[in-house]
């Protein structure tokens, strides 16, 4: 890298919770960080059509609208949002080095909020429907399919337990799975068979999600005999793993075998100095409101870490 890379104290990667909270209490530090936005300003939770369960909004808020108020308030204090996308770091001395889409950085600090993204069945319909019957998140949209017919695609243990949330909204939850047993634990099984809202469709698999502006029926093919059939449905809820943004920092950053980041208590990662916070480092929660309390976290630590060096 050249020499005349902007030099900040604080360096932050990714515009979901997580990291515009972590600018926001970077920024009152008086840190004056970078945030560079990654290709979707606001993360996953941008994508959200409404939050209802972030504190403080008893009607609910979009999710595009709560990135925006996040924005706002973390540039009130002084951050500085870069439309901008990470594409290479390295993290080998201090201060950190990083390659953009439109120049170069170095960093004191860093702070890793890349986020996750869910693993999609790359059906048709699936991208035309989100938001629109298709979810990756019971948590957030559980709620929006109080007594209609639901159902869940996966087997694992997220699975079982989104779909054991899902009634207490949905008359019907029929679990969608590719194989004649589940992966889920054992006493997340017998909840899930013991109880009167939830079938299994065995050996299955969701070839083509259909409807016209919202989700009516799912097409269905049998794993064993190749034979098709439509099921009527009013949501399909989407849960066969998460992939986390983390492929820039394989290598550099200690990770598990799933690739999300490992971090303490303190959001520190396995080198000293850099932070991340959010879905990049919670394979568990993944809500907004977790995430923006890690990023809070984060930047408190990353600024206690620069005034440990200083003093």
């Amino acid at each position: 890298m050249s020499t005349n890379a902007n030099h900040v104290k604080m360096l932050i990667l990714g515009s979901g919770p997580a990291g515009l909270s972590a600018a926001l209490y970077a920024a009152r530090a008086e840190l004056a960080p970078v945030l560079l936005t990654g290709s979707q300003l606001g993360g996953q939770a941008a994508l959200t059509y409404t939050i209802e369960n972030y504190p403080g909004f008893p009607e609910g808020v979009g999710g595009a609208q709560l990135g925006e108020l996040f924005q706002k308030q973390a540039e009130h204090f002084g951050t500085r949002v870069e439309f901008d996308t990470a594409n290479k770091v390295d993290l080998s001395a201090r201060p950190f080095k990083v390659e953009t889409d439109a120049g170069e950085y170095e960093a004191d600090t860093l702070v890793v909020t890349t986020g996750a993204d869910p693993v999609h069945l790359n059906v048709p319909g699936e991208d035309t429907l989100l938001g629109r019957g298709v979810s990756y998140c019971a948590t957030c949209d559980g709620a929006f399919f109080k007594d209609k017919k639901v159902v869940v695609v996966g087997g694992g243990d997220s699975a079982l337990e989104e779909t054991l949330f899902l009634t207490r909204y949905a008359t019907s939850i029929a679990i969608i799975h590719r194989r004649d047993e589940l992966r889920a634990g054992a006493i997340l099984q017998k909840r899930a068979k013991d109880h009167p809202k939830i079938s299994f469709i065995w050996n299955t698999v969701v070839t083509e999600i259909l409807g016209t502006g919202k989700v009516e029926s799912v097409r269905l093919k049998n794993t064993q005999t190749g034979e098709q059939s439509i099921f009527e449905t009013d949501g399909i809820f989407i849960f066969i793993g998460h992939t986390p943004n983390t492929q820039l920092f394989a290598g550099q950053l200690k990770m598990d075998a799933r690739g999300y980041i490992e971090a303490d208590m303190q959001m520190q990662t396995s080198v000293p100095g850099v932070f991340a916070a959010g879905e990049a480092a919670d394979p568990h929660f993944r809500q907004v409101v977790t995430s923006a309390g890690m990023g809070a976290a984060a930047a408190i630590q990353a600024t206690r870490f620069l005034e440990a060096e200083s003093g």
